[in-house]
């Protein structure tokens, strides 16, 4: 019986598949091991650790037990925590408890685990009771699991609650904190918190930069971001130094890449991810989306073809982006034949992919193409409704934009936002419907409680701009709460051009010389006005301006895309 036991013991260590796994389990069994806790422990351990589709194996196996052991009790809710189906974990927990086993401080971090994945609040904060009443509260492991499971609910009050009473040297309890805040959009807070783990002395591992990368790459903060890049590469962990004597960490690379590219630093990016030794689908995504987040469309489909040929399929967020690039591009084409990609993958069911490719038609000026797609959705949801709403109103589809808005109200289950609404306030414009555009910006706010922001603004005085009511847009730029921006200052001079108001266009023109400008546009405009009022030496000081001002020309141009034969 010893002999079998050591071998037994042995041979499970190094059991390397299902198969082997049953031969053991029948020796068990012949030999009257199958009774004995330990061999009987380490095949249930290696059932929920090795194989995660064998739960049921697992289980089966698990019943038969007469008088299961706390460790196996573990091993079966650790084994579904991170299964397909964690609520089974939950199950176990229950039948534990009427069984009359007590958890120890294992299960309890098992139990948080399961419900951080499916964000079960409720049965988390029961479980925290359970665990203050059986002092584990004061186990590192089982307190770090419960800021976990409130982080990932987004209960981040309680979960500071619980960070407080944590020994601050626990790098993983600030892991943990700092990926909340990241997760919970509040990237703010967790680069203050990554400063206030630096300051209490903690020295980071890997993960932590990661999350903090991350941070930075949600709010460009590029000064700070450059400034961690700096903190790994002084702690030795830095993936682009060549003199690092270590496996490169991609995960780690993707981040740094991903921080310079979204802070819109696409020189330092590319060069970065040139030096990739390795790379994975998130780190081609990364670069692709940073092209495409930046307008350069045809570096954002060059690279989207370079990864298919390097052997990565795309997934939906390389679709994403590089359908984000068609639009921008207006190559429709592409874009259709990216649409027969998604049909082939299935991606196109998806709300997300739906949308853009419905966007990506819109802005083609494809409506029928667009229709189509907005129509077999099988979800619509906000972001759908206003791509279709906005499409219809930049190409002066302005009825068909309202009464689509009017459609999206019967749902009681949508809530418009302000994107919305800058597309319900453009349709407006280009209709002339002052005193609907009117209804709707008051409507916003009153019936939906959105602020309106300057580009709401700027859709009214375009609307009272074309319209004629130039005296009405004029007060409506002096009681904005903002200060208004070329975009606004530009509508009001389209509309002194259009009704020839030249002593308005006068009053504009000192505020728009107070501002910096990109482009030269609004000068010309102002140059013109000026000319068809025959005032000569306005014209002359207008184009004077963008001399001495260093204006860049807005040049125009055309694009043509050649007829896709493949992809």
């Amino acid at each position: 019986m010893k002999d079998y036991y050591s071998s037994i013991l042995n041979l499970l260590a190094k059991c390397s598949s299902m198969s082997e796994l049953k031969q053991l389990h029948g020796l068990m069994i012949t030999t009257s091991l199958i009774k004995n806790v330990v061999p009987l422990s380490k095949l249930i351990d290696y059932l929920t650790k090795h194989e995660p589709g064998k739960l049921n194996y697992a289980e089966s196996l698990f019943n038969q037990i007469d008088q299961p052991s706390v460790y196996i009790w573990n091993s079966m809710i650790r084994g579904y925590a991170i299964s397909r189906n964690p609520n089974r974990a939950l199950e176990m927990l229950k039948q534990m408890h009427l069984k009359g086993y007590s958890p120890d401080h294992f299960t309890f971090p098992f139990i948080l685990k399961a419900c951080s994945i499916i964000s079960d609040h409720n049965y988390g904060t029961c479980v925290h009771t359970r665990v203050v009443k059986t002092g584990f509260e004061v186990d590192w492991y089982a307190s770090t699991a419960l800021l976990h499971m409130y982080v990932s609910c987004g209960d981040m009050e309680a979960g500071l609650k619980v960070f407080d009473k944590i020994p601050k040297c626990n790098v993983v309890a600030w892991t943990c904190l700092i990926a909340g805040y990241v997760n919970n959009n509040k990237a703010n807070e967790a680069i203050r918190a990554f400063k206030d783990m630096e300051f209490c002395g903690v020295k980071h591992n890997e993960l932590t930069m990661v999350n903090v990368l991350s941070a930075c790459a949600r709010i460009k903060d590029i000064d700070t971001g450059k400034w961690v890049h700096d903190l790994i590469h002084k702690n030795g962990f830095d993936p682009f130094d060549a003199k690092l004597k270590r496996d490169f960490n991609v995960i780690l690379a993707t981040s740094i890449l991903d921080m310079y590219g979204k802070c819109g630093r696409l020189v330092t990016a590319r060069a970065l991810f040139d030096r990739m030794p390795e790379r994975n689908l998130v780190a081609w995504n990364s670069m692709i989306s940073a092209y495409n987040q930046y307008r350069y469309g045809n570096e954002t489909l060059q690279l989207f073809f370079e990864m298919q040929v390097d052997g990565f399929g795309p997934d939906e967020a390389t679709y994403l982006s590089a359908l984000g690039a068609c639009a921008h591009m207006g190559a429709l084409d592409m874009g259709r034949s990216l649409h027969a990609q998604t049909v082939k993958t299935n991606i196109y069911k998806d709300i997300s992919a739906g949308t853009s490719l419905m966007d990506m038609y819109a802005k083609s000026g494809d409506f029928k193409g667009a229709k189509l797609v907005f129509h077999d959705l099988q979800k619509k949801d906000v972001m759908a409704w206003t791509s279709m709403i906005i499409g219809l109103a930049i190409h002066g589809y302005g009825e068909e934009a309202l009464s689509m808005f009017k459609k999206m109200l019967e749902d009681t289950n949508l809530i418009p936002d302000q994107i919305t609404y800058i597309g319900v306030l453009c349709a407006c414009s280009h209709k002339g419907l002052v005193a609907e555009g009117y209804e709707h910006f008051n409507s916003m706010s009153k019936f939906y409680g959105i602020v309106p922001l300057i580009e709401h603004y700027g859709c009214m005085v375009d609307l009272l701009s074309r319209a004629g009511q130039l005296r009405e847009a004029e007060r409506l730029v002096e009681r904005m709460p903002v200060q208004p921006n070329i975009a606004i200052w530009g509508s009001l001079l389209n509309g002194c051009k259009i009704f020839e108001k030249f002593d308005l266009a006068d009053r504009v023109a000192k505020h728009v010389i107070e501002l910096e400008l990109n482009g030269s546009g609004v000068y010309v405009l102002l140059s013109n006005i000026y000319a068809n009022a025959r005032k000569w030496e306005e014209v002359k000081r207008a184009r004077e301006l963008i001399k001495c001002k260093r204006v860049k020309r807005s040049l125009g141009y055309s694009s043509i895309e050649m007829k896709m034969l493949a992809l």
